[in-house]
């Protein structure tokens, strides 16, 4: 069972998962780019999550995906914050996450309802954000990237990537907790397909419990990555299997918070691996 504390000293959990459905407001995501482009689409689509057991709602207005160009923070908020509006109102039995790197758009979002922030950049992007974090004290996924998504794939390296991921990990919570963001908010995102090959990420998904020493619950983005292309030759509508399977592997391992674009066969998946695991349900 986990708990992780949000905006306003909400719990979610304890529950033996957490589902983060994915909300894209973009034209050019790399799965669903263009689907949920206008604020109305996006928000039926999120309230259909939240219906299917998503508990996070995950609302992003730039994509991150390898490639992909930045937009300035006026398109973002432009996009997000009617969705955001849309969807506070499901709280607490959805709460709100916003993908964003920039303070603006976290302050804007903020206000509007949402209770967390899910930022790729660690606060590098905009060192603002951490002055946001401090004021506001929203839950925070704090994600490992090397580079930023226009380039980070150009020729990603590391020494030991669990081990260089570790060093991340423990120099920014440490930083985010004496900025004044409670640790009870941070979950750990080891960020993968950000600045890494296939062989990093599957050294990541192997040594996955090594994350867990840090007391504080491991949030996966796998759905429908590129490895699964890359591993299984699957193009990028055809791993919705491959994702689910990955999701209940990690279940059983540990993992407990995952971010995914189709919630309702995850649901029956990730409880069948908590069912089946020593000491489960």
């Amino acid at each position: 069972m986990i708990t992780w504390t949000i905006k306003g000293g909400t719990v979610l959990g304890p529950a033996p998962h957490i589902i983060c459905g994915i909300v894209n407001v973009t034209p050019d995501s790399f799965y669903d780019g263009g689907r949920h482009a206008s604020a109305e689409a996006a928000a039926a689509q999120g309230r259909r999550l939240a219906a299917e057991g998503a508990a996070v709602l995950d609302v992003g207005g730039e994509s991150t995906r390898p490639g992909s160009e930045a937009v300035d923070e006026e398109t973002e908020i432009s996009r997000v914050l009617p969705v955001v509006r849309a969807l506070a109102p499901l709280s607490p039995d959805a709460a709100v996450s916003v993908d964003t790197t920039k303070a603006a758009v976290a302050v804007a979002c903020l206000a509007a309802g949402a209770a967390i922030i899910n930022d790729v950049s660690a606060c590098r992007f905009d060192p603002a954000l951490t002055d946001v974090l401090a004021q506001h004290k929203p839950g925070y996924v704090l994600m490992h990237a090397q580079g930023e998504p226009r380039t980070m794939q150009d020729d990603p390296r590391y020494g030991d990537v669990v081990a260089d991921l570790k060093a991340f990990f423990a120099g920014h919570l440490g930083r985010l907790v004496r900025a004044g963001l409670p640790e009870d908010r941070i979950v750990l995102d080891p960020g993968i397909g950000f600045g890494k090959t296939l062989e990093h990420n599957l050294e990541i998904l192997r040594r996955i419990e090594e994350f867990m020493e840090f007391g504080r619950p491991v949030y996966m983005a796998l759905s429908n990555k590129s490895l699964f292309g890359r591993l299984l030759g699957f193009g990028p509508d055809e791993r919705q299997e491959a994702t689910r399977i990955a999701s209940a592997l990690l279940q059983a391992r540990g993992v407990r918070i995952h971010r995914l674009h189709e919630v309702a066969p995850a649901v029956a998946a990730l409880r069948l691996a908590e069912a089946m695991r020593p000491g489960g349900e």
